[in-house]
């Protein structure tokens, strides 16, 4: 029998809310197809500032070490709770950075995926929709502006200056186009790719790096976009895109965009992957207004797990199934408060209530060969 040891990050404000319906799925998967899953509970966000004293403790980085696939809650907290915590150690600088840098998860999955049927949560309009929105941006996750070195300080004049260098390196992005090329080859076999080369000098070297790495794959089409472009077509023409590649931080604005597009950042889960070790989380943050009432919708959690069924374990039908069933609990009319308002026969459940009816969904479906 297979087994693997899966650590659980809950995070912050509905982190743990989302993650107890993961865990849910996790319980059956594990049932359904005879695989064992080791869940390990571990502090991380400011959570684990608040209890540990550090965002990232050591425990919690032995128990992802010896993991085999991380599957991370939203961190963080409002403005006013963050000041509580030292600026280095909030969780964004002091965790999340931390855990990309220490497995170098340089491959960032975002599906942006609205099948017609659930065209009724996006604000874009039937006829753009269209047949439905299936979009993969990859995005480039531990290089760029955000690791870059940062300064501050006062000139000589006393005026106070911050700055930050965005850094790329050929290596850094052959390794993303490579797994960009790899994605395009297993879709439509079309690749656009997202720079801004008519002012930084780092995406014109972006761009000859795609070029360069494309020679081994003949039978992709690249598209050379600029990125204010990229998020014009994002919201009056998303079905011209499939496969977005692009560095960290248009990515990490693009992709929010990409939740715009669908209605919510809740219909988004995400993957982090790198050569030895991946991680998954939901692409929204922690949504700390809402957090203890159970009206979040778990979707993009348990889209994690789906993905981490694929991605880490190699169960892709079982992935497939998991991703039906969410779907199929919309499609029967039921969602929770923070997706939908009342009427036009949605019928509106709590958390745990989704999550259940995801769960009696996938055990009707069969069971992978």
């Amino acid at each position: 029998m297979r087994h693997y040891k899966i650590a659980l990050l809950d995070g912050d404000g509905i982190g743990p809310e989302i993650m107890k319906e993961a865990v849910k799925v996790l319980h059956l998967v594990a049932e359904r197809n005879k695989v064992g899953f080791d869940l390990i509970h571990a502090p991380f966000g400011a959570s684990a500032y608040f209890e540990c004293g550090h965002p990232f403790p050591e425990q919690t980085q032995k128990i992802c070490d010896e993991s085999d696939a991380i599957l991370k809650g939203p961190i963080g907290l409002n403005h006013e709770e963050s000041k509580k915590i030292p600026v280095d150690m909030q969780p964004e600088r002091g965790a999340l950075l931390p855990l990309r840098r220490r497995y170098n998860t340089y491959a960032n999955f975002r599906p942006v995926y609205l099948p017609k049927g659930l065209a009724h949560f996006s604000p874009l309009k039937a006829e753009i929709i269209g047949d439905g929105i299936d979009i993969m941006i990859i995005r480039e996750l531990v290089g760029g502006l955000y690791f870059g070195h940062k300064e501050t300080g006062v000139t000589a004049d006393g005026v106070r200056f911050v700055k930050e260098v965005l850094e790329y390196d050929e290596i850094q992005i052959r390794r993303i186009a490579k797994v960009a090329f790899e994605t395009a080859m297993k879709r439509k076999k079309v690749l656009h790719n997202i720079h801004k080369s008519n002012v930084l000098k780092s995406s014109v070297l972006w761009n000859t790096v795609i070029e360069e790495v494309g020679q081994d794959y003949p039978e992709v089409r690249i598209e050379h976009i600029l990125v204010d472009a990229a998020a014009t077509y994002l919201c009056l023409n998303p079905g011209r895109f499939d496969v977005m590649v692009m560095e960290n931080m248009f990515g990490d604005i693009l992709s929010d965009q990409g939740g715009g597009i669908l209605g919510s950042l809740g219909l988004m889960p995400s993957a982090c992957v790198g050569d030895e070790k991946a991680y998954y989380e939901p692409s929204h943050g922690s949504a700390p207004d809402i957090a203890g009432k159970n009206i979040a919708n778990p979707y993009s959690m348990i889209g994690s797990v789906a993905m981490m069924l694929e991605m880490s374990f190699g169960m892709d039908q079982e992935a497939k199934n998991v991703w039906y069933a969410m779907q199929s609990v919309f499609a029967d009319g039921y969602s929770t408060a923070d997706l939908s308002k009342p009427g036009s026969g949605i019928t509106m459940i709590n958390t745990p209530a989704f999550g259940d009816r995801v769960v009696e969904a996938l055990r009707k479906l069969p069971v992978p060969a």
